[in-house]
């Protein structure tokens, strides 16, 4: 797919591992072949499979666009994603993207989210698996009715229009982060996702979805479990109540002019 807009625009690629010598090697190449120069931020928990010394190899050949953060420890995919938000504001990328290491997420589709918002019609692109159906490819049953019952939940109890509530696969502009008090949002797994999206509603950013087809790992281990499901049930609650009693306010002080 071509760019539709200014090709000129700073991109960079967010991705958190943890133990993903499978598949990092792959994913890196993938987004570097693309078009229109996005560069990639690789923010490892110190993944004692070797996941961050396959990074180190490849930024031999990437210099200027693969880039590194290593962690102690597995911290969380909510802090992770805080600590590259961070790293990308203060580079001054103009847009920053999320993404899963392991293919669920195709990389190609990294276009169209960039080019739903490139012209400023939209402040955050979701790539959604539910909002042309259920485009979700070998999953188990249960974990599709799960998730898909999670964002039914979340639109009922949180007004959020949004298909696709817990959706990992993302592109914002960077007015979006630099709007959220990020220092202040509150969890770390599967309610991150949440949260950053019903932040940036409740702040009057524009957000769309877009349609694409998650395709779950054929290599390595999913990192999911009952505790990250948990924390989003209570979660949700726990932001509707405090929208409603502590107004969201744009980080002033974090907007560039």
């Amino acid at each position: 797919m071509a760019f539709a807009q200014n090709m000129n625009h700073r991109k960079l690629v967010i991705i958190p591992t943890f133990n993903e010598k499978e598949n990092i090697q792959e994913i890196i190449q993938a987004v570097m072949n693309l078009d229109g120069g996005f560069e990639l931020l690789v923010i490892d928990d110190g993944s004692p499979d070797g996941t961050g010394n396959l990074v180190k190899a490849l930024q031999l050949s990437f210099a200027d666009r693969l880039h590194l953060i290593e962690r102690q420890g597995k911290l969380g995919l909510g802090t992770a994603y805080i600590t590259g938000f961070k790293w990308a504001l203060e580079r001054e990328y103009d847009f920053i993207f999320e993404m899963d290491a392991d293919f669920s997420h195709n990389p190609d589709d990294l276009i169209r989210l960039y080019n739903a918002c490139a012209d400023r019609s939209y402040d955050l692109a979701i790539g959604s698996r539910y909002i042309t159906g259920v485009n979700v490819v070998n999953w188990p049953m249960g974990r599709v009715l799960m998730s898909y019952c999670a964002s039914i939940y979340v639109k009922f109890i949180t007004g959020l229009p949004i298909k696709d509530a817990t959706a990992g696969f993302k592109c914002y502009h960077r007015s979006v982060l630099e709007g959220i008090k990020l220092d202040e949002v509150r969890f770390v797994g599967y309610a991150f996702q949440i949260e950053m999206k019903f932040t940036s509603w409740k702040l009057g950013f524009k957000l769309v979805e877009i349609p694409i087809i998650f395709t779950d790992r054929t290599k390595g281990t999913s990192k999911m479990s009952r505790g990250i499901f948990k924390e989003a049930g209570f979660g949700v609650i726990s932001m509707k109540i405090k929208s409603i009693f502590s107004p969201y306010q744009l980080n002033q002080s974090g907007l560039t002019e």
